[in-house]
């Protein structure tokens, strides 16, 4: 793997640690279920080390190239093809929760979007931190 790599799973890394305080924060706070939406999961190992390794993972999306966007532009592009798999595929045939996860809410598919772009944001300011060290 190259530096480069390292640099992008380590970003998208700390995003799904923050993505993941975000939700468990939302959750804890009784945020989610006063929207209407049961996302409310204890912070256990179990639950955060998927999360952090998954984050990694979509930090391969940070090889795309981007044009001179925004910041926040390319932080909710790059967020959109996780945000897609949790609404697609992990909330209906994973989860059993419906397709975009209904069942949990009808904001959910919002809290998702919110949520994943928390991951974004980390993943692609980290990463351009990084590259300009």
């Amino acid at each position: 793997m190259t530096k480069k790599g390292l640099l992008f799973f380590g970003a998208g890394a700390a995003g799904g640690l923050l993505n993941s305080i975000a939700v468990w924060v939302f959750g804890a706070l009784g945020i989610t279920m006063f929207f209407g939406v049961q996302i409310a999961p204890a912070i256990t190992p179990q639950w955060l080390y998927p999360r952090i390794v998954w984050g990694g993972i979509w930090g391969v999306l940070l090889f795309l190239p981007w044009a001179k966007q925004s910041l926040v532009l390319r932080s909710f592009l790059l967020s959109l093809g996780p945000t897609l798999v949790q609404l697609l595929i992990v909330f209906p045939l994973k989860a059993g929760k419906g397709l975009a996860g209904l069942e949990l809410g009808l904001l959910t598919p919002l809290f998702v979007i919110f949520f994943n772009f928390v991951w974004g944001i980390t993943a692609v300011y980290l990463s351009e931190e990084a590259q300009r060290r």
